[in-house]
């Protein structure tokens, strides 16, 4: 049985300042670091329903609502935008076909149905730009670029499974749009997407959640991939994959419990198993680089995890409440708890 504050998704903000939770009973807006409640928006007072999806755009007054839940005010292939200025919906946004995630940029915004991607000028004389195809995507995967430069990147899954689609939405002309790349990533359906605060850099895994890949997207150049990372040997399903700010890091979680931490700047610290250690016949698979360190959660709790303002310290929120913060050696060698929290225990205003 649902409750009035179940959590029905829980997202970070583009910089990880900030997280996000649409749930039964409305919004909740929380500082990630210190942990302090900055918005809570009620469903009946406010208006807004129960959430299903809800997105920030940075740490300003716009966000993006889905309707879902117990208590929905509208289809779920709307979106609504908040102004929370004006503590009202500006925008409405309708589709054929339910919605399954949205992005949002200082210039865009995007809405991800089941196999379609459509890109809108925003917030401003909102129009519709292009329309993307894609594969049946579920959990809506899709990486925006937030930097305002002269290419501002989309990537997501194309229309052949396993495959990614790289293109420039920079233009606000109505089909200005470029597909600078498609090309294979994994064999199997794309499960997980991130792209790094540079958008020089895309992090792919698959439904298999078993390898993380590292590719290099350069506009000018062809997609090279940079390096292969291991999670494990058995499935499992991949929440969420994100870089540090500087780039020198990675981290997973997944429904198996584990959050994993890789080393992208001293790779040398991941560690390696070799088959020839044991006297066998050495693979790819086994030569992978696994994980610098970890630290576990109950296995049956769906999370996303990023990295605090320190780049040596990383947040994994749960989707009961759970707030935990870790923080590891730049080897690996310790990677210890520094707090554990319940964010829906809270009141507005209040900090851990």
């Amino acid at each position: 049985m649902s409750t009035s504050n179940e959590v029905l998704s829980l997202k970070f903000n583009q910089n990880f300042g900030c997280f996000i939770c649409g749930m039964n009973d409305g919004i909740r807006i929380f500082n990630t670091e210190p942990l302090v409640e900055k918005l809570y928006l009620n469903k009946d007072t406010d208006k807004v329903g129960s959430v299903a999806i809800a997105e920030m755009l940075d740490r300003t007054n716009l966000i993006a609502v889905v309707s879902g839940g117990n208590f929905p005010i509208i289809a779920p292939n709307s979106v609504l935008i908040w102004d929370d200025h004006l503590k009202e919906f500006i925008l409405e946004f309708t589709f054929k076909s339910k919605v399954f995630a949205v992005k949002m940029s200082s210039k865009k915004l995007i809405i991800v149905l089941h196999n379609k991607i459509h890109v809108f000028s925003f917030p401003d004389n909102c129009q519709k730009l292009f329309t993307f195809d894609t594969c049946d995507n579920p959990k809506g995967l899709c990486e925006l670029s937030t930097l305002d430069e002269e290419c501002q990147l989309l990537c997501f899954p194309s229309v052949k499974p396993g495959f990614i689609q790289v293109a420039d939405i920079s233009k606000t002309e109505e089909s200005a749009s470029k597909c600078l790349k498609i090309f294979q990533a994994h064999k199997h359906e794309i499960g997980c997407l991130a792209l790094d605060h540079s958008s020089h850099r895309l992090a792919t895994a698959s439904v298999e959640g078993t390898l993380i890949r590292i590719f290099e997207i350069n506009p000018k150049n062809e997609i090279k991939q940079l390096t292969e990372l291991r999670r494990g040997m058995d499935p499992a399903l991949l929440y969420s994959i994100n870089f540090s700010k500087d780039g020198g890091y990675l981290c997973a979680s997944s429904n198996r419990g584990t959050i994993h931490i890789y080393n992208l700047q001293d790779p040398q610290f991941n560690r390696q198993l070799k088959l020839a250690n044991l006297g066998l016949n050495t693979s790819n698979l086994f030569d992978a680089r696994y994980s610098m360190c970890t630290f576990q959660i109950p296995c049956e709790l769906p999370c996303v995890c990023a990295f605090g303002e320190n780049c040596n310290s990383v947040i994994c929120i749960c989707v009961n409440g759970s707030y935990y913060k870790y923080i590891f050696t730049n080897d690996g060698k310790t990677c210890n708890r520094d707090s554990y929290e319940n964010f829906l225990d809270l009141c507005l205003g209040s900090e851990f």
